[in-house]
């Protein structure tokens, strides 16, 4: 070792992961030929597909990441008391040990939060802004009626442009749609961090203290969907002046400390394989919500979970945020979209921290939008390598959907170096022969969701 120290190592520029490997899964090779028939049989939907034909599954980052020894010997502990659970007690603490609220209210995922919070707070008539909801999200407040408006700077909107922090809230916009609509319809603002639909982009605190200044004067809640908080206040650490000495940690208290309360899908950065909360620091509200959780997910003390999924959370929020697992999230994620940017490729620049997103309008601009581009391109990486992505556009969004993205979620300590510059020789090919892809069709859709059960076809 040279004597300079460990940090001799950050002049090195190859990538390796900050862990070892104790267990394997294998995986199975699919020949083209299957893959056609595979994919004709999953109707072009790449959800409809058996999990053990995917070779690399890039289809999403929720809940398919690797626990560590450490989760694993917590879950060993876990208290499985109906109410009044050890593990509960364990997982509020190690909650508001970073997020600071006062109440803290577990749910089986990100979206059953979402769908109490909605539940207690809108009605019909009311709207939420965002900067830019997730499928999910958009759903749940239109159950119940109220309507779901992005609010994206504008740069957001366009893939190619470089930018440091994308997921801004335009300030102005809200402004404005308050005052047209007025405060009264207007429950609650929500910030998502980082911003998932507009290509996994980090808001700023700048912007977050903006758009918290918005709400205070108005006397409006301000939540923020903290899916993937670790990486947006790593990236904070990266890019805003005066947060280069601060830690992750310290970044994330400093951002929570700007909203009134939260949802989470801890199957993103808090490091499990299902679990998530809803924080509040309203007393009469979070009566409101726990009333519903018992009615739909389970006692208070458990939400929905096991009390070994309680402390695999407790401990997985707490190592998102370690310095030396982030740096290697962020930089290779950044591989995967230089290598192929390089080449021609069209993503959504700069490179997220969760995914990488292909412009499929730009990739495929033969292929209409009413054709599905994004579905179409999501298809061909599966038939030419068997790479599953998902489709984020105008069939998750329908007419909302200002851009057609294919994303490639990278799920957290699975794949190896070797895996990325494989997905980067697949793109790299199917974009050689682009020309020849043609889009698809509709043959079903959910009145809800569609993107996850509809078929397709070729057009």
């Amino acid at each position: 070792m040279n004597a300079a120290g460990p940090g001799v190592f950050m002049a090195i520029h190859t990538i390796i992961e900050p862990f070892r490997i104790k267990t394997v899964e294998p995986i199975r090779w699919t020949t083209r030929a299957e893959r056609e028939q595979l994919l004709r049989a999953a109707h072009y939907n790449l959800f409809l597909l058996p999990a053990e034909d995917v070779l690399i599954d890039l289809l999403t980052d929720s809940g398919t990441g690797a626990m560590s020894t450490r989760q694993w010997a917590a879950m060993m502990e876990g208290d499985e008391s109906y109410a009044g659970s050890k593990s509960f007690d364990r997982f509020r603490e190690s909650v508001q040990g970073i997020f600071g609220y006062k109440h803290v209210i577990p749910t089986h995922q990100g979206r059953a939060a979402e769908r109490i919070l909605f539940g207690v707070m809108c009605k019909k008539g009311d709207v939420v802004p965002n900067n830019t909801h997730f499928d999910t999200t958009r759903a749940n407040i239109e159950f119940v009626g109220a309507e779901a408006v992005d609010l994206p700077i504008g740069e957001a909107r366009e893939p190619a442009c470089v930018h440091p922090f994308k997921g801004n809230m335009d300030v102005t916009g809200l402004e404005q749609l308050i005052e047209r609509v007025g405060r009264q319809h207007v429950p609650l603002v929500m910030m998502t961090i980082t911003n998932n639909s507009g290509g996994g982009q980090p808001a700023s605190l700048e912007n977050m203290r903006a758009v918290s200044a918005v709400c205070r004067r108005h006397g409006i809640p301000l939540y923020l969907d903290a899916c993937r908080f670790a990486e947006n206040a790593y990236f904070i650490k990266l890019r805003e002046p005066g947060y280069e000495s601060k830690t992750p940690k310290e970044i994330a208290r400093e951002i929570f400390r700007l909203g009134d309360g939260c949802t989470m899908s801890a199957k993103k950065d808090g490091m499990a394989n299902i679990g998530g909360f809803l924080c509040t620091n309203d007393d009469v509200l979070a009566q409101q919500e726990k009333n519903l959780l018992i009615l739909t997910e389970g006692y208070p003390t458990y939400g929905g979970l096991a009390g070994r999924d309680l402390e695999a959370i407790a401990v997985g929020i707490e190592e998102a945020l370690e310095e030396d697992y982030l740096r290697y999230r962020i930089v290779s994620t950044a591989y995967l979209g230089k290598h192929v940017a390089d080449q021609g490729v069209p993503i959504v620049q700069p490179p997220g921290g969760h995914a990488i997103y292909l412009d499929a309008r730009a990739f495929l601009p033969h292929i209409p939008q009413e054709q599905f581009p994004g579905v179409a391109l999501a298809a061909e990486l599966y038939l030419e390598g068997g790479i599953r992505s998902v489709e984020i556009g105008t069939l998750m969004f329908g007419a909302a959907a200002k851009m057609d993205l294919v994303r490639l979620a990278i799920p957290r300590r699975v794949y190896t170096q070797s895996h990325i510059d494989y997905v980067v020789e697949v793109i790299l090919e199917v974009w050689r022969r682009r020309e020849q892809i043609r889009g698809l069709k509709l043959t079903y859709e959910a009145p809800f969701l569609r993107h996850f059960t509809a078929h397709l076809e070729p057009a």
